[in-house]
């Protein structure tokens, strides 16, 4: 693994600050307190061309892989900027319907998708299974004529209403009828406008600029040209699709606990009290020099298990430690730098404490810390299942 990057990964881990000029934090946050979603920035970022990262040239893409995402996105959130649509949308959905779609879904799909005039999202998550993926109990249920008819219900979907598509996660064969558990999974790319689907907005605390949804499918007519791969053999694309998003989510965790930790220290050598700055007391020095050695371990890890997705290695240990470490370093990151500021870190004008519910989620979502312990736990160090 090579440490260094290219001048054009520096360009693209150097993009956040030149779009911070035009849409800074506070263009984000005037978005995120009304979760109204940022369509300008957006269409900026699909101008220039960074919504088809991982999408090949011949789609409309720019045909790089999972480091270049992953330098973008942390790029963004240096500056203060996560947008979890990004990886929802340009990530976990565009990517394998680059990867394992037909020619025909490439090209009714991706063109439009990388110039930002297609959103799509993704639903997994079931109100009745939570991280139990295994028994998710939405199931589309083939049909004489060889179509599907979708049903079920899917909770906490990001950015379902203002989709155009989402991909899917479905059975096609019940948890009970099938002889492995991974068995019988089938991913769909479904029109978010057809008939049968209705939506409900979940009111949630936390400021951001996408919307969660609780999306009810009831007997959603879908054709075979709508699966993604193979019928009821979706379960290795799906978690292709989930070590990206835990990648990325270290990504996002690393960029905003660094982005806490400089206004920070800039706050700190300059607010004098007593003697001398804040910042030579070693009570404020020590807490904000240990959690940017922590956002710089996770920040690695999470480029480690970019490096291995590129590769086509397995990088599903890395992917969930980089979130792991990066989802509490952030927390960390941004309750030393809170501290740092005293009272005026709970107030808006200085912005700190607004750092907080989202670093604070990302212990819960997508994945909460537990499961990934219990992964780590089992497969990395060969212990017992424990659930």
């Amino acid at each position: 693994m090579n440490f260094d990057i290219s001048e054009e990964q520096k360009m693209i881990y150097g993009y956040g600050a030149e779009l911070a000029k035009t849409y800074d934090r506070a263009y984000w946050m005037e978005h995120a307190r009304a979760h109204r979603f940022p369509e300008a920035m957006y269409q900026q970022i699909a101008a220039d061309g960074f919504l088809g990262t991982m999408v090949p040239e011949a789609y409309g893409g720019s045909g790089l892989g999972m480091t270049e995402m992953l330098l973008f996105q942390e790029g963004l959130a240096n500056q203060g900027i996560p947008l979890l649509s990004l990886v929802i949308g340009a990530t976990m959905s565009m990517g394998p319907i680059a990867e394992h779609g037909t020619e025909q879904q490439k090209q009714r799909f991706l063109p439009a998708a990388c110039k930002g005039e297609l959103r799509f999202c993704f639903a997994i998550t079931e109100p009745d299974a939570g991280t139990n993926t295994i028994r998710i109990s939405t199931l589309a249920k083939s049909k004489a004529d060889g179509r599907f008819s979708l049903s079920g219900r899917k909770t906490y979907i990001t950015d379902a209403g203002e989709s155009d598509y989402a991909l899917v996660v479905a059975r096609t064969t019940a948890h009970t009828e099938v002889k492995r558990k991974t068995d019988g999974f089938t991913l769909f790319l479904v029109d978010l406008r057809a008939k049968g689907i209705e939506m409900h907005p979940i009111p949630v605390s936390v400021p951001l600029p996408e919307i969660q949804y609780q999306v009810f499918f009831d007997d959603v007519d879908l054709g075979p040209e709508d699966v993604l791969g193979e019928v009821g053999k979706g379960f290795n694309i799906l978690f292709e699709s989930l070590n990206p998003e835990r990648i990325l989510g270290g990504a996002i965790c690393s960029g905003v606990g660094r982005y806490a930790l400089e206004k920070a220290v800039a706050y700190a050598c300059e607010r004098v009290v007593f003697n001398g700055p804040i910042g030579a007391y070693q009570a404020l020095q020590h807490p904000l020099a240990k959690a940017r050695t922590e956002i710089e371990l996770a920040s690695l890890m999470a480029r480690k298990a970019a490096w291995l997705f590129d590769q086509g290695l397995p990088c599903g240990a890395e992917a969930n430690m980089a979130k792991l470490a990066a989802s509490q370093a952030g927390v960390n990151a941004v309750d030393a730098s809170l501290q740092c500021f005293g009272g005026n870190g709970f107030t808006q004008e200085y912005g700190i404490f607004d750092l907080y519910p989202l670093v604070r989620l990302t212990k819960t979502a997508p994945v909460n810390n537990e499961m990934i312990l219990n992964y780590i736990a089992e497969h990395v160090l060969g212990l017992p299942r424990s659930y």
